[in-house]
């Protein structure tokens, strides 16, 4: 039997268990696709509960390196699990919400005002951001240089300094917003499609669309799996 997937026996165990399944994928040479040992497999080689097992692999699906299929196991969405510190999780879960409400508050303003004050060069900005996004998610990407650049054009658009003075303060909690939240499954689509919807408003010189629809999109990106995950649970 691998070492990896050896009895464990000492506290703090899904966080062993989260190094073990780490190991386990380096020794056994699987790859993004490739399905994991069961719940159930796991817990008897490794000696703890299922309960355990369940909180490791929702560490993992928290960071996108693993993705659960509902009566069809576990997944692999990576060839390797660079496994981020469960502290360092635990801190973007406590700050993630302020951020989230900092954003819908600023970029809902930030969109109204760019539909009122949108030049043309503005517009091509947008659209450029737009194109980025697509292409970067066509070669298998999450989008996120274009998700960047569209927010900062809509910002440069909307011609508030202090606005945008405000962002760039938070420029890193954005970053990780937005990161946490394009590595959902199914989500860089999503996104450049709510960004469409945004852009067109814009175009439109709809201020009130503008803003409805990127409330839309900020609600949508606070919801990431990190948010419903309780690193108490064992």
């Amino acid at each position: 039997m691998p070492e990896a997937l050896s009895r464990l026996n000492r506290a703090k165990l899904y966080e062993q268990v989260v190094e073990r399944i780490k190991a386990h994928v380096e020794e056994s040479g699987l790859h993004a696709g490739d399905k994991l040992p069961s719940e159930r497999d796991l817990a008897e080689r490794l000696g703890v509960s299922r309960a355990s097992i369940k909180q490791a692999i929702v560490v993992l699906e928290v960071q996108g390196l693993l993705e659960s299929r509902h009566g069809g196991g576990t997944y692999l969405r990576n060839d390797h699990l660079d496994v981020e510190p469960v502290d360092e999780l635990v801190a973007r879960r406590s700050r993630l919400p302020e951020v989230l409400e900092a954003r819908e508050a600023m970029e809902t303003k930030l969109a109204e005002l760019a539909a009122l004050r949108r030049s043309d060069e503005d517009l091509a900005a947008i659209d450029a951001a737009l194109a980025f996004m697509k292409s970067e998610i066509e070669d298998g990407g999450h989008g996120a240089e274009g998700d960047r650049r569209f927010h900062e054009a809509i910002t440069a658009a909307a011609k508030n300094a202090l606005l945008a003075e405000f962002m760039r303060s938070i420029d890193t909690q954005i970053a990780e917003s937005r990161n946490e939240s394009l590595r959902q499954p199914g989500r860089p689509w999503r996104s450049l499609s709510q960004h469409q919807r945004i852009a067109e408003a814009i175009r439109a010189g709809a201020p009130k669309a503008a803003a409805n629809a990127m409330r839309q999109h900020v609600q949508t990106v606070s919801k990431v799996r990190l948010l419903t995950w309780d690193p108490q649970a064992d």
